[in-house]
């Protein structure tokens, strides 16, 4: 799986704005068959950012969200403003 496949898009819910803000966390939609490792070296390697932690959720219609913690010196609010997030 290369980079494209596993992340999806990025989400931009009110919840994940605030996480953004607050925790420096952003929010994808990734792959179902992805695994932490994979998606936090997808989102160091599209980004070019240093990726603190992956935590993932499978919600009840079958979508696999990754909330990604960047490191310190990597704002995620950087990131969200190149993605056209924010």
């Amino acid at each position: 799986m290369n980079a494209y496949d596993i992340i999806k898009h990025p989400l931009a819910t009110e919840k994940a704005i605030r996480l953004m803000e607050a925790e420096n966390k952003l929010v994808f939609v990734v792959s179902r068959k992805a695994t932490k490792e994979q998606i936090k070296k997808a989102v160091a390697e599209l980004f070019k950012s240093k990726v603190s932690a992956v935590n993932v959720h499978n919600t009840h219609k079958g979508v696999k969200r990754a909330y990604v913690t960047f490191a310190a010196d990597t704002p995620a609010i950087d990131v969200a403003t190149d993605l056209g997030v924010l």
